[in-house]
């Protein structure tokens, strides 16, 4: 077993700073052209391009992440945990060199495609790592608080171009692309002192170093009764995964007895909603549309859009801190309520632009902008990432994810793709589009989402494997916790599956 840093609480730290950085850095690469379209150096270089041509360059970096997410999933179980992040950080490095000395359109779309490559398996690794280093009741907390990182990533990204705006030259924008570099070198020396995931260990045969892990992530004995129900229930999950699907690359799809194809698909359609409810508007593009639709001045507009991104790390805190108390339904539900309120309003004032005292109403719409980043940043941003890795099986959790993160990056693509057209040619109806769709999210939460709340992940299968809607079963078990403390008939499960097994 390879821990450099040391056992208990600072392992858990290195962990968790690992994964953060390399959420810092996902960020990072999220916001870096929404300062960089408008630089008017790198328009020069690139013979101005119209907002067809911006959109195809913005938006095949996402491109490249689905990429990532295809190869995750063919490779990443074969990898692990650790070795896919150092593949991932190796790829983005390559990018990055490609990105900064591009010259022209096809050699920046080429440095982009493979950037997005390496964000493709990080995203699809990272939050899985974290998910499997941690106890029930602080998940949603660690992986919130990556997405917190997330913004800001996104915050440093659209200050430091704003601030190498003032430079001028080629270095205003190679520099700020440069800079990815030196966060997925740190995240490369943070990982070679890591341990593996002792879930993909337990599940690939390797039990004693499986068992060396967990009592080092929790600084307790082999003996001890909370290490002896951790692979009690471990051992368990893998033989009812087992008996239920067969090693194929195609069961990920099938309802077998712990209902693998529905969580897969729950785990596409929860990240989908992470994309259409209009972020990547605001994320990339705020600027353009403080410009164009709400008629502000260039430096007017790149001043309030590093503003509004702030709102976005603003927000992303409670979940940090509170989202394992929240929980994932309400928090998802009530976002979804927000964000579409936010978006009618936006549509509604910026209507009135043509009419008298239009100005002023276009003026109160960079409220609701605010606003929406805040409400994002506490729900729709961060549940996706928390809930994809947990609502997965292990048998399928590296395929499943894949899948899941790769819906995040094929929707992010789309909207990022038609974003400047639909500002430009539709005006104020374009927010109508994420208004629906965000009111839209409301009663498919509610009526297909389970509750995975300070369940362990072993647990969850038992939300599925019990039969019948898994909505009222996750209430049930939720009740079964609150009553007793932990899940009886979870520990009867996992006891029965030791039992088979010896």
């Amino acid at each position: 077993m390879r821990a450099w840093y040391g056992r208990g609480q600072s392992l858990q730290v290195a962990v968790t700073s690992c994964c953060l950085v390399a959420f810092i850095l996902f960020g990072y690469d999220q916001g870096l052209f929404s300062g960089i379209v408008d630089n008017e150096d790198w328009n020069k270089q690139f013979n101005y391009p119209d907002d067809t041509e911006e959109g195809i360059i913005v938006s095949c970096y996402n491109l490249g992440c689905l990429l990532g997410c295809v190869v995750s999933f063919f490779i990443g179980e074969t990898l692990g945990r650790r070795r896919t992040i150092w593949l991932a950080m190796g790829v983005v490095i390559v990018g990055a060199i490609l990105q900064t000395t591009a010259c022209t359109v096809p050699h920046l779309i080429v440095g982009r495609l493979v950037t997005g490559a390496g964000t493709g398996l990080k995203t699809s690794t990272v939050p899985m790592y974290q998910a499997e280093m941690c106890e029930g009741k602080t998940r949603g907390r660690l992986i919130s608080s990556e997405v917190l990182f997330t913004a800001v990533g996104i915050v440093m990204a659209y200050w430091f171009d704003f601030g190498m705006s003032f430079v001028g030259g080629p270095i205003s924008w190679r520099l700020p692309i440069a800079t990815q570099i030196l966060f997925a070198i740190f995240v490369i020396a943070l990982v070679f002192g890591l341990p593996e995931s002792p879930r993909w260990l337990m599940n690939h045969g390797n039990e004693k170093e499986a068992m060396q892990v967990l009592c080092a992530l929790y600084d307790r004995e082999e003996n001890d009764e909370y290490i002896a129900n951790e692979r009690t229930a471990i051992t368990a999950a893998i033989e009812l995964e087992s008996a239920a699907t067969k090693k194929s690359i195609w069961t990920i799809f099938r309802n077998d007895e712990v209902k693998t194809g529905q969580r897969v698909l729950l785990a596409w359609g929860i990240q989908l909603m992470n994309q259409v409810g209009g972020i990547n508007l605001v994320v990339y593009f705020v600027p353009t549309v403080l410009r164009n639709n709400v008629g502000l001045s260039d430096r007017l507009s790149q001043i309030l859009g590093g503003c509004i991104q702030i709102m976005f790390m603003l927000g992303s805190l409670l979940p940090a801190f509170m989202l394992d108390r929240m929980g994932r339904r309400k928090t998802m539900m009530i976002g979804s309520f927000g964000l579409g309120v936010c978006m009618l309003l936006v549509a509604a004032l910026l209507s009135q632009v043509h009419e008298p005292n239009g100005k002023t109403y276009a003026s109160a719409s960079v409220t609701f902008f605010f606003l929406y980043m805040l409400i994002h940043g506490m729900s729709l941003n961060s549940v996706p990432w928390v809930y994809v890795p947990e609502i997965l099986p292990l048998e399928a959790r590296t395929k499943g994810t894949a899948i899941g993160i790769s819906s995040n990056w094929l929707w992010n693509f789309t909207v990022v793709m038609i974003t400047p057209v639909i500002i430009d040619r539709i005006q104020w109806k374009a927010y109508l589009i994420f208004m629906v769709t965000n009111f839209c999210f409301i009663p498919i939460v509610y009526l297909f989402y389970p509750e995975t709340s300070n369940l362990r992940l072993e647990d969850i299968d038992l939300i599925f494997s019990r039969g019948g809607d898994p909505v009222k079963r996750a209430r049930e078990m939720a009740a079964e916790i609150k009553a007793f403390g932990y899940l009886p008939s979870g520990q009867q499960n996992a006891e029965k599956g030791v039992n088979n097994n010896g």
